[in-house]
């Protein structure tokens, strides 16, 4: 026997999980629908299928292809125009001649047994059996009425609560022998509920009616998609679930590491490679679809996840129901009945309430409250760049697709024939997202200097001094291991200005590439000698006096690419060096605080067991210094800036210092003695660089207050190499050791904390604090106010939904206090009125 499987529904109630797939191929339990009633035909025994398909054909074609993959053998009816249910059928004539054929929609779920339906059939020789259903409320269904025999009397075509006579409906599944074919014209529409049935009973040919007791549901809302997850989850229906019963109640497929302080409560369903990290829940009556991603804390109940999906620490979906592709990053609330569709960005913090649904492809702004569904708007997120350049998660938000897309149109903006120079760190994700970028610039006739992994001080010196339009580096972000950064330097090696991102944006949002000829593509080269020309103007800078005693060093790398280069530097200028992690492992280098502070420790304890000169940390990729002093005291971040001030002062006089807005006023006092002036700059790295970079002659040194130095004449980046040495210079230079530098900087106190602000408030709480807020103001980047001795700065950040607090001042208890006033006032504006 055959079948045929009506396939050509559009699924508009389900929508917008069937904006961009045909319904059958909606999932139920990661099986779609179409899938579960082809392995039913095939468990009893029917293995020929002839699929009706129009809307979204092509997507079902490709699913299914012949069938062969599940043991069978699939036909396609495709309707250039719609034909309705039979006139589809009768286009697919020539495969059903031969005898009794079954038909069953392709998007109902059901597990029907077929057997006793076909005897019914065959035993009141009939030349149509309906198979018919008793449900609640007939409503939205053809309610059908027969004689106690099952012979059909009459039909009502969804009719009115007056016009209920039965509960009895038609579940669309047929048992037709092919003499029906007769009572139709090819190429006309027929439907079998409104034209086909009827005329049969006009006709007076038996037509009967079969009422099956198994499982049925239509599928034809999103709530009852939502029970039909329940249904087959409580074995409801009797239907094989994907993966194996690894407990009762808990579905899990090949490939999936579930961390054992996870929480799995049954009844779940989980896909093909999966990752459920530490802290997570996941159930009860929830879905998971292949190559999904739940972070640590995660909470996922009663909820329909799709495959490929990212789930962000400490976030919460319940009763939602969530599309292919879709990024929810951390602490993210998913409230009942939110319904997300394909391909969707939630940025972190941000809040989906009730009910709300969102169309494909939509970004939500971190902090944000969804209030209403969105169905038309924008694609992409507004702003593809951040504070440093384009970052996001590692082959989820930045892959090698968005990458290429990147390099176009970052090249795009360049003369065709010039060169850019690309880097990366030693990642296999960044090399990844780096070939990809270069494919890109490639396409455009720009051609690329390569230096594969390199840091990124010598990658800033090499644009420089290499006459390349600019530069890329790909790598890990500092703070994050699971997230790319993609930084893009001008031809100083400085970032690029915002309005040079604007115009890359632009065209990448636009697809708006400026692609050459085939013979005109790129060419690749590989810059061999930037490592050699670095060290050259390394050397040629640096003027080492003659040490009376060995300067031992304890130089910890790391785990950095740093360690392939710098110690042999450091040797041939004659100091002894100790090297610690000393060789490239990006996973092992230190990110967060807790890590940092963990290197930082181990460096102190080498540093005092050897009697070491000093102890320095590199990090980020040779961009970020921490140092120990012979005493073993670590010192870090602003201390650190103030030591550095003091010895440039003094080695440098007369000359200019560069400070963000952020680092201690202590500074001043520090370097007035030495005639140095000290330059104020907004608070981000961008704008420090670019005044090293604008004043090369008269600026002897940035730096910022998380170990980042600059020496414009080198390079206007950060570099810790280079500073390192420095540091090493004046003290020789000076005739003092680190220890007593330190103990000469006046004693000052520094406070931060972020407090989170809607978007919407911001302006509305810096109004309210500069009004009243009582001594000097200062508004070089946000708002800092100047008392006795102290200071506070409050700086709205520019892609977060936060304000920063900084405070200053010569007693810890005093800083303390003027945080917490600042804090609380910052609060208190935003209470919304």
């Amino acid at each position: 026997m055959k079948a045929v499987v009506m396939a050509g529904g559009e699924g508009s109630r389900l929508r917008p999980i069937t904006a961009n797939r045909p319904k059958p191929l909606a999932p139920v339990v990661n099986r779609p629908i179409m899938e579960h009633i082809l392995l039913l035909l095939k468990a009893q025994g029917i293995t020929q299928v002839i699929a009706t398909v129009y809307y979204l054909a092509d997507h079902i074609e490709g699913y299914f292809g012949d069938g062969s993959d599940w043991g069978m053998a699939i036909h396609y009816s495709l309707e250039d125009t719609p034909l309705g249910t039979a006139g589809s059928v009768k286009q697919a004539e020539e495969h059903l001649r031969e005898g009794t054929f079954v038909i069953i929609s392709g998007d109902a779920l059901t597990d029907i047994n077929l057997k006793p339906a076909i005897e019914f059939h065959k035993r009141n020789k009939a030349t149509a059996t309906i198979v018919l259903a008793r449900v609640p409320n007939p409503l939205e269904f053809g309610v059908v009425i027969t004689r106690e025999d099952g012979r059909i009397t009459r039909f009502l075509e969804k009719p009115s609560w007056s016009e209920v006579f039965s509960d009895t409906v038609n579940t669309g599944i047929y048992i037709l022998e092919p003499e029906i074919f007769d009572y139709m014209e090819p190429g006309k529409p027929y439907d079998f509920s409104q034209d086909l049935f009827p005329l049969l009973l006009r006709e007076g040919k038996p037509l009967y009616g079969y009422v099956m007791h198994e499982y049925w549901s239509d599928i034809g809302s999103l709530q009852q998609y939502r029970e039909a997850h329940q249904d087959l989850l409580n074995r409801k229906v009797q239907l094989p679930i994907p993966g194996e019963e690894e407990s009762s109640g808990v579905w899990v497929g090949t490939g999936t590491q579930i961390d054992s302080e996870a929480q799995i409560v049954p009844p779940v369903c989980i896909g093909r490679n999966c990752r459920i990290k530490r802290g997570a829940l996941i159930g009860p009556y929830t879905t998971l679809g292949d190559n999904c991603i739940v972070e640590p804390n995660a909470m996922v109940v009663r909820s329909i996840v799709w495959d490929s999906v990212y789930i962000g620490a400490g976030s919460q979906l319940q009763g939602a129901i969530v599309g292919t592709g879709v990024t929810i990053e951390d602490n993210v609330q998913v409230q009942e009945d939110v319904v997300i569709a394909d391909r969707c960005h939630i940025e972190r913090d941000s809040v989906l309430r009730t009910r709300i649904k969102l169309w494909p492809d939509k970004y939500i702004e971190s902090g944000s409250t969804v209030t209403m569904s969105l169905i038309w708007g924008a694609k992409w997120r507004g702003s593809l760049f951040r504070e440093l350049g384009v970052a996001g998660l590692s082959n989820i938000e930045i892959t090698p697709d968005l990458a290429t897309k990147l390099g176009a149109a970052y090249a795009s903006t360049l003369p065709r024939g010039s060169t850019v120079v690309l880097a990366r760190d030693t990642f296999k994700v960044s090399r990844m997202i780096k070939h990809a970028f270069m494919a890109g610039v490639l396409s455009t006739g720009v051609d690329v200097a390569d230096l594969r992994a390199m840091p990124i001080p010598i990658t800033r010196h090499y644009i420089r001094s290499s006459g390349a339009m600019g530069g890329v580096s790909v790598r890990v972000a500092p703070t994050n291991v699971r997230m790319t950064l993609i930084e893009f330097f001008d031809r100083r090696g400085v970032y690029l200005p915002k309005s040079s991102e604007r115009k890359i944006e632009n065209l990448f949002f636009r697809e708006d590439f400026a692609r050459c000829d085939a013979d005109e593509v790129g060419e690749i080269r590989f810059a061999s000698r930037a490592i050699e020309q670095y060290q050259a103007d390394f050397q040629r800078l640096v003027q080492l006096p003659e040490s009376s005693r060995p300067i031992r060093i304890v130089a910890d790398f790391a785990f950095s690419r740093v360690s392939a280069i710098f110690p042999a530097m450091l040797g041939e200028l004659g100091y002894e060096v100790i090297a610690l992690n000393a060789y490239p492992n990006p996973r092992r280098a230190p990110r967060t605080p807790a890590e940092h502070e963990a290197f930082a420790s181990k460096l102190q304890q080498v540093v005092q067991s050897l009697h070491a000169t000093c102890g320095m940390l590199f990090e980020s990729e040779g961009e970020r210094l921490t140092v120990v002093d012979e005493r073993g005291r670590v010192i870090s971040g602003s201390a650190l800036l103030a030591v550095f001030a003091r010895l440039m002062a003094q080695t440098c006089a007369g000359k200019r210092i560069a400070v963000p807005i952020t680092a201690p006023s202590v500074i001043e006092e520090i370097v007035a003695p030495y005639g140095v002036q000290v330059l104020r700059t907004r608070a981000d790295v961008r704008a420090l660089m670019t005044t090293a970079a604008e004043h090369p002659d008269t600026i002897c040194f940035a730096g910022d207050t998380q170990g980042g130095f600059i020496f414009p004449q080198l390079h206007p980046g950060f570099d810790a190499m280079f500073a390192s040495v420095r540091l090493l210079e004046a003290t020789q230079k000076l005739g003092c050791c680190l220890a007593e530098v330190y103990d000469e900087i006046p004693s000052f106190y520094m406070r931060h904390q972020t407090v989170p602000c809607p978007w919407e408030l911001k302006g509305r709480v810096m109004r309210l604090l500069a009004q009243e807020v009582n001594g000097r103001i200062e508004t070089i980047d946000g708002l800092k106010v100047y008392t006795d001795h102290s200071w506070a700065l409050v700086l709205p950040d520019a892609a977060e939904p936060l304000i920063h607090l900084y405070v200053e001042s010569r007693e810890a208890q005093e800083a303390e206090r003027l945080l917490q006033e600042f804090v609380s006032m910052i609060e208190r504006f935003t209470q919304k009125e």
